[in-house]
């Protein structure tokens, strides 16, 4: 089956409702679907030079992972001591030494669905969830989560309990992107569709979503998500935590601050030399 023909399967079963659960030929369309997401063939958005972010999202792709979860049925996975249920469609994955990814023993996951390229190294105890496009080279540390649908690049540090927000619902809505050669340090938390553009660093404890203007020092200007944008950090940006004064009111009054992401400076060769660790890693 080709991926048009995919597409056109799962958004047929996705329309059906509840009527697709006694239907056997849903559960199948299901499974190559599945199996399309975990080969890196189907992904919930791809980059697209023609759209205005440079990414285009595959609404198809989220229903397909909607659709499994409508026909899934609660499974005990229980190990020993450990409990564990969830729906059968999405059950953990399972790698070998062939597929060229290093998942550090101490409990980690990667749950079906996903797609995890060659050259990852996950630290344990991490999670990547159903619809995750995880690409070469791309370091999870430790607590660290991709949630679904959360599109990770190539050479991306992702540093210990680093939180990636997913996103299934609404199934048009774009899923958080960390581009390609981006250091995501720790405690930080990317959420609400935001995109952040390639070579960036975000700081320890950054935290970005939807809501948050983002202050830019060197270019003078404020970031924000629109109606039809999302949040973006720009190429090469590096991001502290911050904070600003109340202007007025109660806050004012008493001298409150509220937190603010800050780009301080944009990346340069002082920025890269801070990052070489990642070579001597893997």
């Amino acid at each position: 089956m080709t991926i048009a023909q995919l597409q056109e399967a799962v958004e047929h079963y996705f329309a059906a409702g509840e009527t697709a659960i006694a239907d056997p030929a849903a559960m199948q369309v299901f499974l190559d679907f599945r199996a399309a997401l975990e080969r890196g063939e189907a992904r919930s958005a791809a980059p697209d030079a023609a759209s205005p972010t440079g990414w285009r999202v595959n609404t198809w792709v989220k229903q397909g992972i909607l659709l499994g979860f409508r026909l899934g049925t609660l499974k005990d996975y229980s190990a020993g001591v450990l409990s564990f249920v969830d729906k059968h469609t999405f059950p953990l994955q399972n790698f070998t030494s062939s597929d060229g990814i290093r998942i550090v023993l101490g409990g980690s996951s990667v749950r079906a669905g996903a797609y995890v390229a060659r050259g990852v190294v996950c630290a344990p105890p991490m999670y990547i969830n159903a619809g995750a496009w995880v690409d070469e080279g791309t370091m999870v540390d430790s607590h660290a989560l991709v949630g679904s649908c959360a599109q990770i690049g190539k050479r991306v540090h992702l540093s210990a309990a680093a939180q990636i927000g997913g996103v299934l619902e609404p199934i048009n809505a774009s899923p958080v992107i960390i581009e390609d050669d981006v250091l995501v340090g720790g405690n930080c938390g990317v959420y609400e569709g935001t995109i952040v553009r390639k070579g960036a660093v975000l700081a320890p404890g950054t935290i970005l979503t939807r809501g948050t203007p983002v202050f830019d020092l060197i270019n003078g200007t404020i970031l924000r998500a629109s109606a039809k944008m999302p949040l973006i950090i720009p190429d090469n940006a590096v991001v502290v935590p911050g904070s600003r004064a109340v202007s007025k009111g109660k806050g004012r009054e008493w001298g409150l601050n509220l937190y603010c992401p800050v780009i301080v400076k944009y990346r340069d060769e002082k920025t890269d030399l801070s990052t070489t660790l990642e070579d001597l890693l893997r």
